[in-house]
């Protein structure tokens, strides 16, 4: 059962798989534990992630240790058609579509979640949303479940808060060997992987404004320094302002960054962040992009409905005329644009975030906590964060030192 567009692309989608497999050898490891050990056998997870090669490898991953896999996208132009049908020429059941329209997205959710899941894989809290929403008597057959990225983890801490979360989950994104490597390390090159290759723009000598100066904010501003640009970061946080203006850049607000920037790249996590003042004292051919969760950090809804006229300017580009005759480009329809026009993360980075997630399911699985109102949210147990550090560490071939029992007894008392 699954609605991929053309099962006939599977083969270039198993290509794609099979690239990403030889660059996770994390996650190698960790299959072949799974198929011995088997912690997921008898269960069904629901996954709703970026539905691309890495994913993939990860469904794989969680199959192989006994999963029944109902899988989706989390974004509808992350979706790779060739890579979902690959899945579901695995005997998966799929249900992604690159770009679906917002009800086809919602539908997809939909069809993984009337599965009945026992664990639930999400990124960005939709498919744990719905199942609180549309799916209610659905929740007691859900043990838990891991949730990916920032934006996620937010509405799991609003709802948590209200005792609103009927069902444990694990943070997987503040986790060490995630957020520290995947949102900045991971962020800072994809994002620039997708803005090069879509542009196909020269980034030294221009002035490049970075909204959020968190981990991701952190990973886009630097490697837009080391390709040349000249970095403004815009921030409501004062310490993180702080932190950006001793890391060598320029803090100012949106509206004094607004006239200077020739490129905008947002990663707040929050909604209006580049808006109808923004774009009018913008240059003539700014270029915008989103790299938080939901396109609502630029108002391209403001865009469509006051535009005179709106084109392609290039393949995910999208070129709006002002009434003065201003062009403005979005990049990717204001969505994640290391995943709306790009592959995402590399495989190195995802192999660290997806080792990381497949283990927190197993933990999720196999000590199955107790469902207490308030208190529903779970960081990732510190061995698995130290277990996948050491892992990353051996494959590079890199060993460190350990603590000598009378240097342990001295840091920590026993």
């Amino acid at each position: 059962m699954n609605n991929v567009r053309n099962l006939s692309l599977a083969p270039q989608g198993e290509v794609k798989i099979a690239w990403v497999r030889r660059h996770m050898p994390l996650l190698a490891a960790i299959e072949e534990e799974f198929r011995r050990s088997k912690p997921f056998r008898g269960l069904r997870i629901a996954l709703s992630v970026h539905m691309e090669a890495k994913t993939a490898h990860l469904c794989e991953v969680l199959a192989a240790g006994g999963a029944e896999m109902w899988a989706t996208g989390c974004n509808p132009l992350s979706t790779q058609d060739d890579v979902a049908a690959a899945l579901a020429a695995q005997g998966m059941h799929v249900f992604a579509l690159h770009g679906a329209s917002p009800e086809e997205y919602q539908d997809c959710i939909r069809a993984v979640i009337a599965a009945g899941p026992n664990l639930i894989i999400d990124d960005g809290g939709d498919l744990v949303n719905m199942i609180h929403t549309e799916y209610r008597h659905l929740l007691p057959d859900v043990i838990g479940g891991c949730e990916e990225t920032t934006t996620g983890i937010h509405r799991l801490r609003t709802l948590d808060r209200e005792h609103a979360l009927e069902f444990p989950m694990m943070l997987v994104n503040d986790a060490a060997c995630k957020h520290f490597f995947d949102n900045r390390y991971g962020t800072g090159q994809s994002v620039w992987n997708g803005i090069n290759r879509t542009t196909n723009l020269i980034v030294a000598g221009k002035d490049v404004v970075v909204a959020g100066y968190g981990w991701c904010g952190k990973g886009i501003a630097m490697r837009a320094k080391g390709l040349g640009a000249r970095v403004i970061v815009t921030e409501v946080d004062p310490v993180k302002a702080m932190e950006a203006v001793m890391d060598g850049f320029r803090v100012m607000t949106m509206d004094a960054a607004a006239p200077l920037g020739d490129l905008f790249i947002t990663a707040t996590g929050c909604e209006g962040v580049i808006t109808e003042k923004h774009f009018a004292r913008m240059k003539d051919g700014a270029i915008c992009c989103n790299a938080g969760h939901f396109d609502v950090e630029v108002d391209i809804a403001w865009l469509k409905r006051n535009a005179v006229g709106c084109g392609v300017a290039r393949e995910n580009i999208d070129d709006y005329t002002l009434p003065d005759g201003k062009h403005i480009y979005i990049l990717g329809e204001g969505r994640l644009v290391n995943l709306a026009a790009g592959d995402g993360h590399p495989a190195e980075i995802m192999d660290m975030s997806f080792a990381i997630q497949a283990l927190s399911a197993e933990w999720m699985a196999t000590s199955r906590p107790e469902r207490v109102k308030g208190a529903m949210l779970h960081d990732v147990p510190p061995e698995i964060d130290r277990r996948v550090a050491q892992m990353k560490l051996a494959t590079w071939g890199v060993s460190i030192d350990t603590l000598t029992p009378e240097q342990h007894r001295y840091i920590f008392g026993f």
